[in-house]
């Protein structure tokens, strides 16, 4: 697989996520490794890694996800309720408003979760430069879901569940100062056919020197 291959082809993954077959803890660790090279902000390297594979926690942790979903899916905001002036467009946002709610009645069946965290030693996140501080641990977390692609796996990047960040830091007995950053759902995928995804033409939204 080319670079660009592997760039225009990292799908977010939902209703082909394999939930019959075990995922080698082997294979999450290599990926994680990869991820670890990912640049961090003055190399504090604050990011802590959360894996969930025992069955009873990826429930409790689906259930919790589930709840925010809905209310997600009720709201103005949901995917499938964008665009509805475009009809084109239109038809994209209802297969991904369905593939969310799939994903979202199966979060605790996916083999494995992995949830990147900002380790800040703070109950409250600092006020100033958010960019800074999720700079640390965002691009390790993509090259974490690159790395699973090019392994065999696929993943989503979630953050719905963050509505409910607390209920899920006590599930999986997260000190404070500890800051969940997405959901990683990860499990091997079902067919073969990944390809590039529509998107708007560069030129409607690349500005050069000014706006």
């Amino acid at each position: 697989m080319t670079p660009e291959e592997l760039l225009t082809t990292t799908r977010s993954v939902r209703k082909r996520l394999d939930l019959t077959r075990p995922v080698p803890m082997e294979l999450v660790r290599r990926a994680l490794e990869i991820a670890l090279q990912a640049p961090s902000g003055s190399n504090r390297q604050t990011w802590e890694w959360v894996v969930v594979t025992d069955g009873e926690q990826r429930a409790r942790v689906g259930a919790v996800y589930a709840t925010a979903c809905a209310e997600y899916l009720a709201s103005s905001g949901a995917a499938g309720n964008l665009f509805a002036d475009d009809p084109e467009r239109s038809v994209v946002q209802q297969r991904v408003h369905e593939s969310v709610a799939y994903l979202a009645d199966h979060m605790g069946d996916v083999p494995v979760l992995v949830l990147p965290c900002l380790r800040t030693g703070r109950r409250e996140l600092p006020a100033g430069n958010q960019a800074g501080l999720w700079g640390s641990v965002l691009p390790a977390a993509w090259s974490y879901m690159l790395a699973a692609r090019t392994l065999g796996l696929g993943t989503a990047w979630t953050t719905l569940h963050l509505a409910y960040e607390r209920e899920v830091a006590e599930i999986l007995e997260l000190p404070e100062g500890v800051h969940q950053t997405a959901l990683i759902p990860t499990a091997y995928y079902t067919g073969e056919t990944f390809k590039p995804a529509a998107r708007q033409p560069l030129d409607e939204v690349l500005h050069i020197d000014r706006w």
